[in-house]
């Protein structure tokens, strides 16, 4: 069981639904891999708030996690499976045979005491991180570089994975998690299996005040705020808003945002599901 249905017994409790945290091994994170993370409460550096609905959570250090896995032929043993605050999936500590420790995503299947490698030589095992040009098609993976050497910006998220279905000269092709197919070059690196947590979206927070703890605050429609705050304000009694836009006047709904002059466009073949 990855999630618990928590007894209402508070009104906070009655809808709640929370990670069982099976898999967590150690309650304390690594020293040497923390970093302060600093709040701005959405506000700039002269005070004034550019960011809406920011405010308030609890304090917490920030992970350094290894996504780029560039330590080739050098096999690390699994240390620990720990829960990070600042992202959905769960995080495993590894320590290399040469005694450095580094924090990588770790993959659903991945247990303590395991053994992962990196390389061109790995092979093709859960946690394992290739190069597209030896990963065989098909394979499930996560965690995929865009551009050789920058590190994972794909499939990073609770239960997200990508799938390898093609590769012609230099280029590889890959089925994205919304549904999208794009290209990438054989040279960019990508971990075998999919991110762990994959029950996340069960989750319910069952009340308000966990929203604050996360550093939430109070979102307000804009259909109930006035014409000078918003394009959908204003009128009498409960009215629509009219079209559907944002604070700024964009369209929400249908309008595409893309620019279709996005370096990037020539490396998508197939768009994602409407």
């Amino acid at each position: 069981m990855a999630v618990r249905k928590i007894k209402p017994v508070t009104p906070g409790q009655r809808h709640k639904i929370i990670s069982a945290f099976e898999t967590i091994t150690c309650a304390t994170p690594e020293k040497s891999l923390l970093m302060p993370l600093k709040r701005t409460g959405g506000r700039n550096v002269d005070g004034k708030m550019t960011m809406r609905y920011i405010g308030g959570g609890h304090k917490k250090m920030y992970r350094i996690i290894d996504f780029r896995r560039d330590k080739d032929g050098m096999p690390a043993t699994v240390k620990t499976i720990e829960y990070d605050p600042n992202r959905s999936s769960r995080i495993a500590l590894v320590v290399y045979s040469d005694g450095e420790k580094r924090y990588i995503i770790a993959p659903v299947g991945l247990q303590v005491g395991q053994q992962i490698i990196s390389g061109a030589e790995a092979a093709p095992e859960i946690g394992n991180t290739l190069f597209l040009s030896n990963i065989p098609l098909g394979t499930i993976i996560h965690n995929i570089e865009l551009k050789p050497g920058r590190g994972a910006a794909l499939a990073r998220s609770a239960g997200t994975y990508a799938q390898l279905t093609a590769r012609d000269g230099k280029y590889a092709t890959i089925k994205l998690p919304s549904g999208e197919s794009r290209i990438a070059l054989t040279t960019c690196r990508a971990t075998i299996g999919t991110v762990s947590n994959p029950d996340h979206s069960l989750e319910r927070s069952g009340k308000a005040g966990r929203s604050r703890w996360k550093g939430r605050r109070p979102r307000v429609r804009g259909v109930v705020m006035n014409p000078v705050d918003h394009p959908m304000g204003g009128g009498e009694g409960r009215a629509s808003g009219g079209h559907p836009r944002s604070r700024k006047g964009m369209p929400s709904k249908g309008y595409k945002t893309r620019n279709v002059k996005k370096y990037s466009a020539k490396f998508i073949i197939e768009r994602r599901k409407k």
